[in-house]
């Protein structure tokens, strides 16, 4: 199979995980460039690789992931098209912190394995050399970070690790991929426009994430709230609901810091007004509480860290995750 003729040169930003990982049982073993060496489509000119960390994705920092992120981003300015091969367990966080980040034109592609490789039938190779095509090609310029796995090409907005282990582990359930790798060729469907850009000195916040379920009495939100967090990224049922008295809870912490919504339903948002009773989405909407569309939980986590870290007001947050929630 001949590879695509590459648009630009591409930096594979290594930084550890399964695909990183050999022997019986699975543990670090191999660096960027060893992963490029296994892979003869990949040699020649163009390709450079390099280590920012070698640790299972569920090892990685706030720190760990900031520096990954900025090193891809800084890539990306020079015009070089960027894979960032990475755990599967917070790839997810990573990609999403990434886009947040990501000022340059030229694409950033995470991408990793869920078999090790030294395992029969790794996936490794075949899910780098699809990234590389996608890094490479003119057509996903401007499309900020991109997630490529199984041969499906996923916004990192949207992307979520929806199984743990089949080949095709990354799904969007908002909005489906947006685009297919086959035979070395990337096909787009679809764009999501981007948002404004964040620099953070430092991921040095403290953002929660609290869930809400039936019969929620608010016991885990009032531990959550005596740590004094920086953020809270807020659980809702159905369409935006909460038992009046957590309602309540919420929206007036919302009054100091900022406290953004995700919907149960990984399919769903806060709707607008189709309830009317005490605790639905109206109830909801007016007070501060910020909602965070289609966003996953763990995905408006790291975005709110961003932009505290950032030193946005609460109303800059608010004009942040608007984005999101039309």
């Amino acid at each position: 199979m001949d590879r695509p003729r590459a648009a630009r040169r591409v930096r594979i930003i290594g930084a550890g995980g399964t695909i990183a990982m050999g022997g019986d049982s699975a543990t670090p073993q191999l660096a960027a460039a060893a992963l490029v060496a296994m892979i003869p489509e990949l040699g020649g000119d163009g390709i450079d690789a390099i280590d920012v960390v070698n640790k299972p994705s569920a090892h990685l920092t706030l720190a760990d992931q900031l520096e990954v992120c900025r090193q891809a981003r800084d890539a990306a300015r020079r015009g070089i098209g960027v894979v960032v091969t990475h755990g599967t367990d917070s790839l997810e966080e990573t990609a999403m912190l990434c886009d947040v980040v990501h000022d340059a034109e030229a694409p950033i592609v995470f991408t990793g394995a869920i078999r090790p490789a030294t395992a029969a039938g790794a996936d490794g190779p075949a899910n780098l050399l699809d990234a590389v095509s996608v890094a490479t090609s003119e057509e996903a310029s401007g499309m900020g970070v991109l997630v490529v796995f199984g041969g499906e090409i996923h916004h990192a907005r949207c992307a979520r690790k929806t199984d743990t282990t089949s080949l095709v582990a990354f799904s969007s359930p908002q909005t489906g991929p947006l685009g297919r790798v086959t035979e070395g060729h990337a096909t787009i469907w679809s764009r999501l426009p981007r948002n404004p850009p964040l620099d953070p000195p430092a991921l040095d916040k403290r953002v929660h994430v609290v869930p809400t379920g039936a019969g929620d009495d608010g016991t885990l939100a009032r531990a959550a709230l005596a740590t004094e967090p920086d953020g809270v990224v807020i659980g809702t049922l159905g369409a935006g609901h909460l038992a009046p008295p957590l309602l309540e809870l919420w929206a007036e912490a919302a009054e100091r810091i900022p406290i953004v919504a995700y919907c149960r339903p990984e399919r769903g948002v806060v709707l607008q007004g189709t309830y009317g009773y005490a605790g639905s989405e109206q109830d909801l909407r007016d007070t501060g509480i910020i909602p965070v569309g289609f966003l996953s939980p763990q995905a408006a986590r790291m975005k709110l860290l961003a932009c505290v870290a950032s030193g946005l007001s609460v109303e800059e947050v608010r004009w942040a995750f608007r984005q999101d929630d039309g």
